[in-house]
């Protein structure tokens, strides 16, 4: 008799719309890992009792989205360095050593830049549009590229100085110019402009200079849907190349899958036959 399949899932509230089952169905096809992956939705009071179920009923790890992800991080008894550096957690590890928690987003960000629209980063200029969780988690691994300049722009101008402050030192380390405030500090055309805010679900632009974007420039914006966001579209009209955040999900969940596995899967195909479904 084969061994019962490990457990997997994606935690959230919502939940129902997680294309994250269907992704992972496909890396363990791929790779031949026995495995589940349900989705688990745990009520918006009660992350950390629906965590130690799982666990309990022999989970073995989870995805962790929406609105749960710094509650990941302080449930864990260990970090990686990205999610210590992220403050956030959105892949958790259960053995017997503990609760481990990682944060592939900011991989999933860059392999999709660097790998799948061959857009490198070193010696770049990169305009980063927002300064909460969703930037503050591919903070780390963008400076470890080591783009020439990243700055940080962001309705509060506050918010956007302590981002840059919290990483000035990786920074530092990577020889990149990095700043952080309201929408006038970024000055001349960046290689690379990445929309971090949740704006393009209600159709709301973020301020920046549009003196960003031109010709040379990818605007990527990590929301996704059937249609070019309003990010986008606005790209688009001042010559920029456009591109969504599909990539960036099913890369993150790829690497989450290498953390689990040690087996790393085929995400381009897995992201071509998503991009068909939509």
């Amino acid at each position: 008799m084969k061994p019962a399949a490990d457990r997997y899932a994606v935690i959230g509230n919502p939940v129902a719309h997680s294309k994250s089952p269907g992704i992972h169905a496909r890396f363990a096809a791929q790779t031949g890992e026995r495995l589940t992956y349900d989705r688990l939705l745990a009520p918006i009071e009660g992350f950390e009792a629906t965590v130690r179920a799982f666990i309990a009923a022999g989970g073995r790890g989870l995805n962790v989205t929406v609105p749960f992800k710094l509650e990941a991080f302080r449930l864990a008894d260990t970090l990686s360095p990205r999610a210590q550096a992220a403050g956030a957690v959105n892949t958790l590890v259960f053995s017997e050593s503990g609760i481990h928690g990682d944060n592939t987003d900011g991989y999933g960000l860059v392999r999709d830049l660097e790998h799948n629209l061959a857009t490198a980063l070193a010696g770049r200029r990169i305009l980063l549009l927002g300064a909460g969780g969703a930037a503050r988690g591919v903070m780390l691994p963008l400076l470890e590229r080591k783009p020439t300049e990243l700055a940080i722009v962001n309705r509060s101008a506050a918010r956007a100085t302590e981002l840059a402050a919290g990483f000035a030192a990786a920074a530092q380390i990577a020889g990149c110019a990095l700043s952080g405030g309201a929408s006038d500090i970024a000055h001349g055309r960046y290689d690379v402009v990445i929309n971090a805010t949740a704006g393009s679900l209600d159709e709301q632009l973020p301020q920046f200079d549009a003196s960003a974007l031109g010709q040379s420039t990818l605007a990527y914006d990590m929301m996704y849907a059937a249609q070019p966001t309003i990010f986008m579209r606005h790209a688009a009209q001042h010559g920029a190349r456009c591109a969504d955040g599909l990539g960036m999900l099913v890369e993150q969940a790829a690497e989450s899958f290498y953390v689990w596995r040690g087996v790393r899967p085929d995400s381009a195909s897995v992201l071509a036959e998503l991009r068909a479904q939509l």
